[in-house]
C-alpha cells in the first residue's frame, strides 16, 4: 500500500506522532489531518508499537512548513508577509501564537493557515501576554473550535490545562525537562509556585516528594488533577495557598517565579543545611546574575548560612532586553 495514514483520537495525536517517529514510522513529508472523529497521521508502514484506530489509505498532502508561502497564496503582500508571525508553539490541540494584535494583517487568515499547517490542532489562539497577581493569560481565538482546554504532553509528562484559564509557556519546555533529571528518588522538594505542575510534575514522576504550593485556584485544580493523570498523587502534597504560609522542610526549593528573589526568606526557611534552591527571575541582559546572586547571598548571610552558586541558565527572552534567568545554589 502506499499513502498510508494511521488513525488516532484527536487528543491523542501529539503524543501518538512522538511515538510514530520513536519507531521509526512516521512520515514527515506529509500533512497531519483531520479523519472522521480523529486525525490521520502519516506513516511509512502500519505500526507495530504504537496502538492506534485504525490504519487506512488516505492521500495526504505534501507537508508545507512555512507559513509565508500559505499567506502568500491567499493574496499576502511582501510587507504583510513580514509582519507575519515568525513562531508559535503547538499546545496539546492548540496552536499558541504571540504577537502584537495591532501589527498582525488579516487575524483569521493567520489563524486558518496555521491550522492547515498543524492538522493535529483544532484551535489558534493570540496570546496578549500574562497580567496580574495569579498569572492569569489573556488569549482570543483567532481560527478553529475555539476549545482552549487541551492535555499538552511533554517528554512524557502529561499537562491538563486550560489555555484562556493558566499560563503554559513553551520556552520554559527545557528547564521543566531538566528538573525531572537532577532530582533523586525520595528527595523532598518544596515548589513554591507550582502552577498546573510544571516542575512538580517531572520532579515527582522522577521519584521526589513534592511539597506544590499554588495560590490561584484554577491552577491549583490542574496541579491536582495532573498529578492524578501522571499517576504521582502519592509523592505530590497540594496546598492551594501563599506559599510563605506553608511549613515545609526540604532538601530542594524551586522558585519558578520571575518575583521569585522578593520569596527567598520563606525558602530558606524550608531548605535544610547543604540544600539547593533554584532561583528565578527576570533580569537585565547586559548584567543577568548580579540582582539574583546578591540578594541570595544577602538572605543567606543574614542567616548565617553560606550560599555556593553552581549553575547559571538564561532560560528564555522576556522581553527586550530582559532575560529570564534561574541561579542554582546549595546553601549551607
Amino acid at each position: 500500500m502506499s499513502d498510508l495514514a494511521a488513525v488516532v483520537e484527536r487528543e491523542r495525536a501529539e503524543t501518538a506522532m512522538d511515538a510514530l517517529a520513536a519507531e521509526g514510522v512516521y512520515d514527515d513529508s506529509r500533512s497531519v489531518r483531520p479523519y472522521g472523529e480523529g486525525v490521520a497521521v502519516p506513516v511509512t508502514a502500519p505500526p507495530e508499537r504504537v496502538d492506534v484506530l485504525e490504519v487506512v489509505e488516505t492521500d495526504l498532502p505534501p507537508r508545507n512548513r512555512d507559513l509565508r508561502d500559505l499567506l502568500a497564496a491567499r493574496g499576502w503582500t511582501d510587507d504583510e508577509l513580514d509582519r507575519a508571525p515568525a513562531s508559535w508553539a503547538v499546545v496539546g490541540t492548540c496552536v499558541l501564537v504571540r504577537a502584537r494584535e495591532e501589527s498582525l494583517p488579516r487575524p483569521d487568515e493567520v489563524g486558518e493557515a496555521l491550522l492547515e499547517l498543524h492538522g493535529e490542532a483544532d484551535t489558534v489562539l493570540l496570546s496578549h501576554g500574562i497580567a496580574g497577581e495569579h498569572r492569569e493569560p489573556d488569549v482570543e481565538v483567532l481560527a478553529g473550535l475555539g476549545d482552549t482546554e487541551v492535555v499538552h504532553t511533554e517528554h512524557g509528562t502529561r499537562y491538563a490545562l486550560d489555555l484562556a484559564e493558566t499560563m503554559f509557556s513553551p520556552g520554559n519546555q527545557a528547564e521543566r525537562v531538566r528538573m525531572g533529571e537532577v532530582v533523586a528518588p525520595d528527595e523532598r522538594v518544596l515548589d513554591m509556585f507550582a502552577g498546573i505542575g510544571y516542575f512538580t510534575l517531572p520532579m515527582a514522576r522522577a521519584g521526589a516528594d513534592v511539597t506544590a504550593v499554588e495560590v490561584n485556584p484554577t491552577a491549583y485544580r490542574y496541579l491536582v488533577e495532573n498529578a492524578v493523570l501522571n499517576g504521582v498523587e502519592d509523592r505530590v502534597s497540594a496546598f492551594r495557598a501563599d506559599c510563605r504560609d506553608v511549613d515545609a522542610a526540604a532538601d530542594r526549593v524551586v522558585m519558578g517565579y520571575y518575583d521569585a528573589p522578593d520569596y527567598l526568606d520563606a525558602a530558606l526557611d524550608a531548605l535544610a543545611p547543604g540544600g539547593t534552591v533554584h532561583l528565578h527571575a527576570t533580569t537585565p541582559e547586559s548584567d543577568p546574575w548580579a540582582h539574583p546572586v546578591s540578594r541570595l547571598e544577602s538572605v543567606a548571610g543574614e542567616r548565617g548560612r553560606g550560599v555556593e552558586v553552581g549553575d547559571r541558565r538564561v532560560v528564555k527572552s522576556h522581553a527586550p532586553g530582559v532575560e529570564h534567568v534561574v541561579v542554582d545554589a546549595i546553601v549551607d
